[in-house]
C-alpha cells in the first residue's frame, strides 16, 4: 500500500447545481484541481475522431482498446500525463475527479489513473450516465493504479467522480474495482476527498455488498451505507481536514440555493477561508473550471477555464465547442517525446520545465500581486474586468441577445487567452 504523508497532495472539490437550485434553467458544474504546487496544468482541445477497428490507445501507463469513434473534448490536465483532472465534451458532459482512500488497499501497480478514466469517459460518453458506464466498465476490466504525481516516490489513490450533463448529475465513488453511484436530478451536490454516498445508491457493482459482507464490514442486515461501510476507520489527517471542506462546500451551496450561477460557483471556488481555494504547504489549486449546461438543447454549453493556479487571482475564460475550434498554443505545455521523464524507466528521475506561455505570464503577475501592492491591484482589476467581459458575453449569448457567427464562438477561448496574455505583457 502506498505511503501517505502530511504533505501529500490529496485535495480537490467538485460542485454541481441542478434546477431548481440553479438561477437559470441549466446544470452548473464546477471544480478546483488541487495538485503539487509547482505542477503545470494545460488546457487541451482534442477533436472528434474515427479509429481503426482493433487499434490500441496509450494512456498514461497502460494501453486499452480504442473505440471506433471518439467525441471532441476540452481538458484541463496536469501536463505530464494523458488523462485529465476535469473537462467536458461536445455533448455537454462534464466530469471532475477526487482522490479517496478506502478499506480496499491501494496498489502501486500501473493501471488506469482516475484521470485516464475521466478522459476516456468524456471521449466515449454522450451523456453523464453513459460516461459513468464507460468508467465502471474500464475500471472492472483494467483496475485503477499508478503514481498520480510526477515524483520518484509513488503516490496512489482511488477515485470519486462527479459527472454532469444538461439534465442531471451522477456521483460515482470507487473502492478498487468496486463502485457505487448516486443520481442527482435536482438540487446541489459536492464531493471532496471522502466517500459521501450513504444509503441512497442508484447503481452499484454486483459484488459490492457480497464483498463487504465477506470482509466483515457489513452484517448483511438492514440498510447498506456505502460510505460508512468502505471508509477507513482511522482517516489520515488531511482526510479529516477534507470533511471540514466538504461541509463548508455544502453550506456555501445551501446559502445560494435557487440562485446558483456561474459567478456564484466561481465565488465558491475562490473561497480561501473554507480551504476550497487551496494554498497550503506543498500543494495548491493549480487550475479551475466552471461549466454552464443549458437544459435547452438549442443553446450552447459554456465552459470557463483558468489554465493557471489560484482562481482568486486568475481569469475564468469561456470556451464553446463550435466551428473553427482549435488548440490554443499559449495554454499548451512543451513536449519532450521519448526523453520525457514519465516515459523513461524508471520514471520521474529528472524534472523538465512544463510551463506554457500563459502560465509564465501569470507567474509574473502573481509575483507583482504579492510584492507591489499598487501594480498588483491594477493587474487584479484588469483580470476581473476581463472575466466580466466574458461573463457578459455569455449572458448575452444565453439570453439570445448576442448571436455571433459560429467561427467567432469557436474562437472565443483563443480571443480571451490572447487578451489575458496582453494584460501580463
Amino acid at each position: 500500500m502506498a505511503s501517505w504523508s502530511p504533505d501529500t497532495p490529496c485535495s480537490c472539490d467538485c460542485f454541481v447545481s441542478v434546477p431548481p437550485a440553479s438561477a437559470i434553467p441549466a446544470v452548473i458544474f464546477a471544480k478546483n484541481s488541487d495538485r503539487p504546487r509547482e505542477e503545470v496544468q494545460e488546457v487541451v482541445f482534442v477533436p472528434a475522431g474515427t479509429h481503426v477497428p482493433g487499434s490500441r490507445l496509450q494512456c498514461t501507463y497502460i494501453e486499452v482498446e480504442q473505440v471506433s469513434k471518439t467525441h471532441a473534448v476540452i481538458l484541463s490536465r496536469p501536463s505530464w500525463l494523458w488523462g485529465a483532472e476535469m473537462g467536458a465534451n461536445e455533448h455537454g458532459v462534464c466530469i471532475g475527479n477526487e482522490a479517496v482512500w478506502t478499506k480496499e488497499p491501494v496498489g502501486t501497480g500501473e493501471a488506469l489513473l482516475g484521470m485516464d478514466l475521466l478522459r476516456l469517459a468524456l471521449e466515449r460518453g454522450s451523456s453523464a450516465q453513459e460516461a459513468l458506464h464507460v468508467i465502471t466498465g474500464l475500471l472492472e476490466r483494467y483496475g485503477q493504479g499508478g503514481s498520480c504525481r510526477e515524483d520518484p516516490m509513488p503516490f496512489c489513490y482511488h477515485n470519486t467522480f462527479l459527472l454532469a450533463d444538461r439534465t442531471e448529475a451522477w456521483v460515482l465513488e470507487t473502492a478498487g474495482r468496486l463502485w457505487a453511484a448516486q443520481r442527482i436530478q435536482e438540487g446541489a451536490r459536492n464531493i471532496s476527498n471522502q466517500l459521501s454516498i450513504g444509503t441512497d445508491i442508484s447503481a452499484e457493482h454486483p459484488e459490492l455488498r457480497p464483498h463487504a459482507r465477506a470482509q466483515g464490514w457489513w452484517g448483511g442486515q438492514g440498510a447498506f451505507d456505502f460510505a460508512q461501510t468502505f471508509s477507513l476507520t482511522q482517516q489520515p489527517v488531511r482526510m479529516e481536514a477534507a470533511k471540514a471542506r466538504f461541509r463548508a462546500g455544502q453550506e456555501l451551496l445551501q446559502q445560494r440555493q435557487g440562485g446558483i450561477t456561474a459567478e456564484a460557483m466561481m465565488g465558491i471556488l475562490r473561497s480561501k477561508e473554507s480551504g476550497i481555494c487551496m494554498d497550503s504547504g506543498g500543494f495548491r489549486t493549480t487550475a479551475s473550471m466552471v461549466s454552464v449546461l443549458p437544459q435547452d438543447p438549442t443553446q450552447p454549453c459554456v465552459h470557463f477555464l483558468t489554465a493557471t493556479p489560484d482562481p482568486s487571482r486568475s481569469v475564468f475564460k469561456p470556451f464553446i465547442f463550435g466551428v473553427g475550434v482549435a488548440q490554443v498554443p499559449q495554454v499548451l505545455s512543451p513536449t519532450f517525446g521519448a526523453q520525457d521523464p514519465v516515459r523513461s524507466l524508471p520514471r520521474f528521475q529528472t524534472q523538465v520545465d512544463r510551463r506554457h506561455a500563459l502560465y509564465r505570464g501569470h507567474q509574473v503577475a502573481l509575483g507583482l500581486m504579492e510584492s507591489e501592492q499598487d501594480r498588483g491591484q491594477q493587474l487584479w482589476q484588469k483580470q476581473r474586468d476581463l472575466e466580466q467581459e466574458g461573463l457578459e458575453a455569455v449572458r448575452g449569448l444565453l439570453a439570445r441577445e448576442w448571436a455571433p457567427p459560429p467561427q467567432e464562438l469557436g474562437g472565443l477561448f483563443q480571443a480571451f487567452v490572447e487578451k489575458e496574455s496582453r494584460v501580463y505583457a
